[in-house]
């Protein structure tokens, strides 16, 4: 179990202290796991309808972080996934009680209502008065069990948000339970699972997964989901989500809706951004009208890869709510979204002038042939990548094969025009610094041979010599760093040499990739001292040089 804790006895406690320690807003009782606004009375809150919510702890950043003015003023919290005892419920409602009352809003689990249940009615037996809202928004279970006993996930938190404001406004405890009730009611939740949490006191997953399965219908406590389905791009799989959405609200086209885009804890924002966007397209495709989304982590299930949808149904006075201002931390923001997406059109490039001049085809044909050594050997380059980098040369240099290939014959008329053709290409289709490297060296390349008014073997040695300078200039390596120099240097400088002694041109090229193959066979045992592999060290030992070897590739191509 690889998890940043201590004892699993106590995480749920040092979390705790951890968010009180960086949060100003937010106050620990000495005794008790109850997180409370800092700035609250002694006495508890005379102004206002007090909010608690709660549950186990493990779905951060429910509950602690929608603490504060606007959203809740308690949070209560058990251990992983444990609902929080009767006397810490009690506790919380004992510390932020006043005259106008406290509003217990549950999720949906036995445990929850059992224990929030029960300090409800021990504190109304010491004269507070308490209501209580339970949210069950998960449709999964819409053919396994009756509404009222659904699950509570990710949608509780616009409950939060809507309560919140309501109770912030000045309304009675009737009336905050009434907007919370109403918003319970109309809020729809919709999750799927790439694979599952571990709980740290068990130390192993919930459950397992296939490479190419998905379990639809999760809970939030490391549970499988309600059936497993086939693995889906993200649009296929916002689709099925909002499809079952859709069809438990039977919501019509026209609909106004608010959208939660929630991640388990596993997922990156870069894929939460994905999902986003498909699920804005299919809802609007439905005929959806979504006024407010908002996307991030908001209820986890610890690390669990995987997302949920959740949609509320809008009235002006929901929108309204959602719309105040809260001070509680993890609240995003206004969830406003412009009328469509914005675009403005990209600088315009500079063109190169049409040419009428014939392509050389031994240009052509040398420059595919290099090509299509890159596309066979992406595999190859993808592992030795890995080893010590990011992984991505193999299908960075498949993504350069396929634009030279797509340049036009006029690229190819003669050589300096096909170098720069080349690097113009390699420069717009290769992120990261493979691109850059190689455009530069093609386009200090291509300036020697633009001197040469019909370049010979020295005019190309030397055109290779002088890109292979402009690299080093770039990146500031060196032979032996560990790099595609240490295969590209040895190889022009053996080229250059080779006809320096009487060699043709076949044989000085023979000369050029033996000096290549013994550079990258070198790199083996050369410590990284440049790029990503720098940080390895001697880690990154044990395996060739990935830029090196595709170099190496491309070298070879170019014999034949």
């Amino acid at each position: 179990m690889r998890k940043l804790i201590n004892d699993p006895r106590h995480v749920a406690r040092e979390m705790l202290e951890g968010l009180a320690d960086t949060l100003p807003g937010l106050a620990l009782l000495e005794e008790e796991n109850v997180l409370l606004r800092a700035d609250l009375p002694a006495g508890g809150l005379r102004d206002k309808v007090a909010l608690i919510s709660g549950g186990g702890s493990g779905h951060e950043p429910a509950h602690a972080g929608y603490i504060g003015h606007g959203m809740l003023d308690a949070a209560a919290v058990g251990d992983v996934f444990t609902s929080p005892s009767v006397d810490t419920v009690l506790a919380a409602i004992r510390a932020v009680a006043g005259p106008r009352g406290v509003l217990l809003i549950i999720k949906n689990y036995t445990g929850d209502r059992l224990n929030f249940g029960l300090a409800a009615e021990l504190a109304r037996a010491e004269g507070i008065a308490v209501d209580s809202v339970v949210v069950a928004d998960d449709v999964a279970l819409r053919d396994t069990v009756e509404p009222a006993r659904r699950r509570g996930i990710a949608g509780t938190v616009l409950v939060h948000k809507i309560a919140g404001a309501a109770a912030a406004a000045g309304a009675g405890l009737a009336e905050v339970a009434a907007a919370a009730r109403l918003a319970a009611e109309q809020v729809a939740t919709m999750g799927v699972a790439l694979g599952a949490c571990t709980v740290p006191a068990t130390g192993r997953p919930g459950f397992q997964l296939d490479e190419d399965e998905i379990e639809l219908g999760l809970g939030i406590h490391g549970e499988a989901g309600v059936r497993r389905a086939p693995r889906q791009s993200a649009d296929a799989l916002c689709a099925t989500l909002l499809d079952a959405i859709v069809q438990d609200r039977d919501w019509r086209p026209g609909q106004r809706v608010a959208m939660l885009v929630n991640g388990l804890g596993g997922t990156p924002p870069m894929e939460l951004a994905i999902v986003a966007r498909s699920a804005l397209a299919s809802a609007r495709q439905r005929g959806l009208r979504v006024e407010r989304l908002w996307s991030g982590n908001f209820m986890t299930a610890l690390e669990m890869p995987g997302c949920s949808l959740s949609l509320l149904a809008l009235d002006e006075q929901r929108l309204s709510w959602l719309d105040q201002a809260t001070q509680a931390p993890a609240w995003p923001g206004s969830g406003r979204l412009p009328a469509q997406r914005q675009l403005r059109p990209a600088p315009p490039r500079a063109e190169t002038a049409p040419s009428s001049a014939k392509a050389d085809p031994r240009l052509r044909a040398a420059a595919w042939a290099a090509a299509d050594a890159l596309d066979a050997a992406e595999a190859l380059l993808t592992e030795l990548d890995g080893a010590a980098g990011d992984g991505d040369l193999g299908v960075s240099m498949q993504r350069g094969a396929a634009a030279i290939r797509a340049l036009p014959d006029s690229a190819w008329s003669e050589p300096a025009t096909a170098l720069r053709a080349v690097g113009q290409a390699l420069r717009q289709a290769i992120a990261g610094s493979s691109g850059p490297f190689y455009s530069t060296a093609l386009l200090r390349a291509a300036r020697r041979l633009d001197a040469a008014s019909a370049p010979g073997p020295r005019d190309w040695a030397a055109a290779f010599q002088d890109g292979v300078a402009a690299i080093a200039e770039l990146g500031g390596a060196q032979l032996g760093d560990r790099t595609m120099l240490d295969a590209l240097s040895p190889a022009a400088d053996a080229f250059a040499s080779a006809l320096d002694a009487g060699q043709d041109p076949a044989s000085a090229w023979r000369s050029a990739l033996e000096a290549a193959e013994r550079g990258c066979a070198a790199t083996v045992a050369m410590r990284p001292r440049l790029g990503r592999a720098s940080y390895l060290g001697e880690r990154a030992l044990g395996v060739p040089d990935a830029g090196a070897s595709a170099a190496l590739v491309w070298l070879k191509a170019l014999a034949g």
